[in-house]
This record gives C-alpha cells, sequence and structure tokens, in this order.
C-alpha cells in the first residue's frame, strides 16, 4: 500500500471574523482495489478556458482518489489555472509546456505535447509499487461520474463509446463474447479506432513502456490515438467497459467559440 500526502485547500475562520485559506496536507489511500485515477488534461488560453476548467473540476472533485495534471499550452504557468486548481479542492498537478514552432500554424497533434510532458512527470514521480490508472481527459468534454469507476479497475487498456463524435451520435467498440473485434467509427482502418476520451491505461502499463508516447511532427490527423495504443497491447487484449461497450459515458463536446464583439471596456478588471 502507497500513502501519497496531497495538499488540499481549506478556509478557516480566525478571530475577528476573518477567513483565510490555507493548505492542509491530507493523505489519501491507494490500494490495489481502490487505485488513483490520472486524469492528464491539455489546456490552452481562450475566453472560455476558465469557463471548461471549472465545469471539468466540478465533476472531477466527486470523484474520490483522483489525481488532476493539468499541463497548460504556455511559456509559463498562468495565475488563472493556479488559481482554479487551487479552489477547487482537487489533488492536481500543474505543468506547462508549449507546442512546438511547427505546430503554431496549424497541426493535427494538439494537446498531444501537453500529454506527453503529463506522461513525463508520471514516470519520474510514480513507481512500479503505485497503482493506478492514465486517463486523458480534454477540458471541454463532458464526462458522467460512473466513467471514472469504470475506468479504476482498469488491468491493461480499457475502452468504452463516446458521444457526439465525428459527425455521429457515437463511436464504440464492437464486442463479441466479451472481446473486442472491431469499431463501429466513421474513420475505419485503424487497429485502434478511438477517440483520446475513449480508453484508459493501467499506470503500471505507461511505467514499463517509456517509448509510449504522442507523435508530433508527421502525425496523421486522427491517428494520435490508434499510434499511441499500437505501442502498448492488442486488440484482444482490450478490456471493454460501460457494459460491454453499450453505454455512453462520455460526450465530445466542444464549447462555442465566445463571441466577444459586443463587449465594451469596463473600469473594472474582472477576470472571466
Amino acid at each position: 500500500m502507497t500513502k501519497y500526502s496531497t495538499r488540499v485547500p481549506a478556509c478557516i475562520l480566525l478571530a475577528g471574523g476573518v477567513m483565510v485559506w490555507v493548505m492542509l496536507h491530507l493523505s489519501s489511500m491507494e490500494t490495489p482495489d481502490f487505485p488513483f485515477i490520472y486524469v492528464i488534461t491539455p489546456t490552452h488560453k481562450r475566453p472560455t478556458q476558465k469557463a471548461d476548467l471549472t465545469r471539468m473540476g466540478n465533476t472531477l472533485r466527486q470523484v474520490p482518489n483522483l489525481h488532476w495534471i493539468v499541463v497548460e499550452d504556455a511559456g509559463v504557468r498562468s495565475p488563472l489555472v493556479a488559481k482554479l486548481l487551487l479552489n477547487s479542492g482537487i489533488p492536481h498537478t500543474h505543468l506547462n509546456i508549449l507546442k512546438p514552432d511547427y505546430c503554431k500554424s496549424g497541426c493535427v497533434a494538439r494537446g498531444s505535447e501537453q500529454r506527453n510532458l503529463g506522461l513525463d512527470w508520471l514516470r519520474q514521480h510514480r513507481g512500479p509499487l503505485d497503482s493506478g490508472v492514465v486517463y486523458f481527459g480534454d477540458d471541454d468534454n463532458t464526462y458522467d461520474l460512473e466513467l471514472f469507476e469504470e475506468m479504476r479497475s482498469t488491468k491493461w487498456v480499457s475502452v468504452w463509446p463516446v458521444g457526439l463524435i465525428a459527425g455521429r451520435w457515437y463511436e464504440r467498440p464492437v464486442v463479441h463474447n466479451g472481446k473486442v473485434v472491431g469499431w463501429f467509427t466513421g474513420f475505419p482502418g485503424r487497429r485502434f479506432g478511438t477517440d483520446m476520451a475513449g480508453f484508459a491505461v493501467n499506470l503500471n502499463l505507461i511505467l514499463a513502456n517509456p517509448n509510449a508516447r504522442f507523435v508530433l511532427q508527421g502525425a496523421k490527423s486522427g491517428m494520435q490515438e490508434n499510434n499511441f495504443l499500437n505501442k502498448l497491447t492488442k486488440l484482444e487484449d482490450l478490456e471493454p467497459k460501460a457494459n460491454n461497450c453499450t453505454k455512453v459515458l462520455v460526450w465530445h463536446t466542444r464549447t462555442e467559440k465566445a463571441p466577444l464583439n459586443k463587449h465594451v471596456k469596463d473600469n473594472v478588471d474582472i477576470e472571466v
């Protein structure tokens, strides 16, 4: 059993009615039957960033034994994201790395540099005695709490359907006699026809395969997930979750771009 010390915010009322925030060290217990879930989330600056992260945080804070690794596409970590994570009460790690120059004019591997940094952090700070599950959760998706309890028992690589994706109601793994045999997808021809939101990987499998990373330069559209999973597992070894992949527990929603053309300058500086 491994015991992690995590820092969470707590509000304390002092004499005279003064309210202050302090960081309490709480211990989260990890056992093989109740491993940690490590959610790696790339994020970038935009008008809806705080709203998206707030919504996601309100989901993740309800999941026990979860560690949120948020990686900004930025040269420095922003106070906005740092404060949001602190106030969320979620055990977290806040990282940052800029996308490569060749991706700045458009890159199909969006978020991959940030996901790779999250994987690097796990490989540096967790070891083979740590039990856990790694999930790549984008900040504008929508998550059912049941999804996290489904993935928590992942022994190798688990998969499930994703809703509202690629112009379809859903895409899903095709399961026969409890085994994944193919994919119901609008983009066939891939060995692993899943979306980033549609799989989780056991932490020890990540640690045992240091070359399992997302490829940036030369990557083809829609192939990031396939190429990553090819380094880790085989189709027949996938673990179908969500009632043999017949339930949608995550939706590939995307926040509408905020129209701000009618905003006028105010004399108050408000963070949005």
